[in-house]
């Protein structure tokens, strides 16, 4: 596919010796509209240079470079030397690319060789997979799909909480007052009711919290009984857990959690030692970073236990060993800055170079409107119930306005689940925002059955024409502004997947996707496809095709399914 901007660069430096080819980059700027060209290069740096008025190097510039087959036209505008892409060739070279590359068009080699780590989702085992974890699970899996895309060996990780205090508590509510059938036939509620009941319990009797951990330390020292009812209640948990994966089309390369590194934490502990950076502090140890503007990182408890942060410094040096990381990405909410800030300096000096390679993906709080979750207080939104609804209203919708659709159910969950994903992945993930039912479940507007129904248009147009689309066919007809506005759109599609790479920032492809199909049916409405002049009608049924593919795969790279009818 042809660089425009790189032959806007090679004809200025063909003129303009006295700048090298990155500065001729950094110069280049791409107007507001249209109107006043696909690019632009002011001149007023250029005035130093020649000792002349910045219009009139723009205007001799532009007698220079001459006619050119890449540009429609080149010309001043006062100090502005700006370029007008040839349509023509425009339209060729997209078109061209995106049905010879279809649904790998916008992939790279870029992270050929190079291991990526994602690690997302990451529930608590024993309690709720709820709508809080909703962030972490899809803008991960959109990444690790985004980094695979590029090139890169992507490793999706699920960091299950399966450690820690918790499970000493969820010990003694069982042996008080649980049981094992009535847990196993609805296992995280019945676990969620234990939880809650130990809580209220302990308001009253404070010396469960120290049976709790008791039972804890019994586990970190590998003591049957406890081991046994741990092993018990993460097996069912994962049973539940993995029922929403499911739906979500979601699988993991690793469901290492935190215990998978409770033999690991005697080294990591020994290996700070000799580092000399633990202090001892109230019998416990930690580390001092208040010469970084940071409190103290606890390490180890009194009581010789380990925490959530040894965990994680023992996980960043076992994938470090074992996969050699190029990066090693964290999404995890935006609350948990401190910690990850804390682990990246005390890898720092424990002498670990590739410290930097630790990437956290922050991402802001789901709420309710009530206030914010608790799972010590029941009050949450169980994700499964969110994406059934979903499902659930989606039916109700193909029921009352296309009651002959095949495959209701399969095309139903499609639709349904991908419209409260696409809705999680539309907006920066760093914002904040308030759970609602009707948000959720809103099919209006700039949403995911809104982009999904443009790729079944296209596909339909497709279908009714009958014929075989190919790349013989007559690009000139293809210039009108409602057709050259789309091949823009998917012009840009590969560097839209390279900078959501680069930010970690899977919306950047949403926001695109939606302009995309916006530009397609304004296109569709305004350009008949299925016309009488043959010519017309195949070069518009390649810009359908071509559409149509990079749709699919936009809605892939978000982790939402493309129906080919609605």
């Amino acid at each position: 596919m042809i660089d425009f901007k790189q032959k806007v660069i090679e004809l200025v430096s063909e003129n303009v010796k006295e700048l090298d080819k990155n500065e001729i980059k950094d110069l280049i700027e791409v107007p507001p509209n249209y109107d006043m060209g696909d690019y632009a290069i002011p001149c007023f740096r250029l005035a130093k240079i020649f000792r002349k008025a910045p219009n009139m190097i723009a205007e001799e510039l532009v007698n220079k470079i001459g006619d050119n087959k890449y540009f429609q036209k080149i010309e001043n505008e006062g100090p502005y030397l700006n370029f007008f892409i040839n349509r023509i060739v425009l339209v060729e070279s997209v078109l061209k690319e995106v049905n010879s590359k279809d649904n790998k068009y916008g992939a790279t080699n870029v992270g050929k060789d190079r291991n990526v780590i994602v690690e997302f989702s990451s529930p608590n085992i024993a309690k709720p997979f709820h709508i809080g974890h909703i962030r972490t699970t899809v803008i991960g899996h959109s990444l690790y799909r985004i980094y695979d895309y590029l090139g890169f060996n992507a490793l999706a990780i699920n960091h299950l909480g399966d450690y820690g205090t918790q499970f000493g508590k969820l010990i003694v509510a069982f042996k008080k007052w649980g049981d094992r059938k009535v847990i196993e036939g609805n296992p995280i509620p019945e676990l969620l009711k234990l939880y809650i009941k130990f809580h209220e319990e302990a308001e009253e009797n404070p010396e469960l919290e120290d049976k709790a951990r008791e039972w804890f330390y019994k586990l970190e020292n590998n003591n049957e009984e406890a081991k046994e009812l741990w092993q018990w209640m993460r097996d069912v948990s994962l049973k539940e857990f993995n029922r929403v994966y499911d739906m979500l089309n979601i699988k993991f390369d690793s469901l290492a959690g935190e215990s998978f590194y409770s033999d690991k934490m005697p080294e990591i502990v020994d290996l700070m030692e000799k580092e000399g950076i633990l202090t001892d502090s109230q019998d416990a140890k930690i580390v001092d970073l208040e010469k970084y503007d940071m409190p103290p990182a606890l390490i180890k408890k009194k009581d010789g236990s380990t925490l959530y942060l040894t965990r994680d410094i023992a996980a960043a040096k076992y994938r470090k060993e074992t996969y050699d990381f190029y990066k090693n990405i964290y999404v995890v909410g935006s609350q948990q800055n401190l910690h990850f800030k804390q682990l990246k300096k005390i890898l720092d000096l424990m002498g670990y170079g590739w410290s930097e390679d630790c990437i956290h993906v922050p991402f802001g709080m789901v709420s309710l409107g009530e206030g914010t979750m608790s799972t010590r207080k029941g009050r949450v939104v169980f994700l499964e119930d969110v994406l059934t609804k979903a499902v659930e209203k989606t039916k109700e919708i193909i029921g009352s306005k296309n009651p002959n659709l095949e495959n209701k159910d399969k095309i139903a969950e499609q639709i349904g689940i991908g419209a409260v994903v696409f809705q999680e992945l539309s907006n920066s993930r760093i914002k904040d925002y308030v759970f609602s039912w009707d948000r959720a479940l809103t099919f209006e507007g700039e949403t995911g059955p809104y982009v999904q129904y443009t790729h079944a248009r296209a596909n339909s147009v497709l279908s009714k024409a009958g014929i075989e689309v190919d790349e013989n066919v007559d690009y000139s007809l293809l210039t009108n502004e409602e057709a050259i506005n789309l091949v823009r759109l998917l012009d840009n599609f590969p560097n839209i997947v390279i900078a959501a790479m680069e930010k970690n920032e899977p919306s950047i492809i949403t926001r695109h996707i939606v302009d995309i199909a916006q530009a397609f049916n304004k296109f569709y409405h305004e350009c008949p496809i299925l016309v009488d002049d043959n010519e017309l009608k195949k070069a518009r049924l390649l810009l359908v095709k071509s559409a149509k593919i990079v749709l699919k795969t936009g809605l892939y790279l978000i982790g939402v399914e493309a129906p080919e009818k609605m």
